[in-house]
């Protein structure tokens, strides 16, 4: 082989090497979160449909889960449908492991209600502002 044909071929190892790197790699990752995700669904899971549906998971099936969307209102969804869980309930988890998350979580919610309630006594006229209204 000569040398210009050494080039072309290196051109063509070098190209699909970072088309390997830039695409596919990424999308088998993707890919294999996508599985976990639909693998690791579980009753009470907050989730969310390919058609914009919230639902609750009350029943795992093979290909299908129960959704509650509603107060004694359940759907039937295909797997492939839920796109994302938008958060997993505490009582589903490990209770010793979100112990901690529980106290940390009640100490920020805490917090939050005084900066609310702050932000309202701020926003709230006292009582010389009313009286020069």
């Amino acid at each position: 082989m000569n040398q210009s044909t050494m080039s072309l071929v290196l051109y063509f190892v070098v190209f699909f090497g970072i088309m390997y790197f830039l695409m596919i790699r990424p999308q088998q990752k993707q890919a294999k979160q996508r599985q976990a995700l639909l693998a690791g669904m579980r009753v009470r899971d907050r989730v969310l449909t390919s058609g914009g549906i919230y639902g609750k998971i009350t029943k795992v099936k093979d290909n299908s889960v129960m959704l509650q969307i509603a107060d004694k209102v359940e759907i039937e969804v295909a797997k492939s449908a839920i796109t994302s869980v938008e958060n997993r309930d505490i009582n589903a988890e490990d209770p010793k492991k979100n112990a901690k998350k529980n106290d940390k979580n009640d100490k920020n919610d805490k917090t939050n209600n005084k900066e609310i309630n702050l932000e309202k006594e701020d926003s709230q006229p006292n009582d010389s502002e009313k009286e020069n209204a």
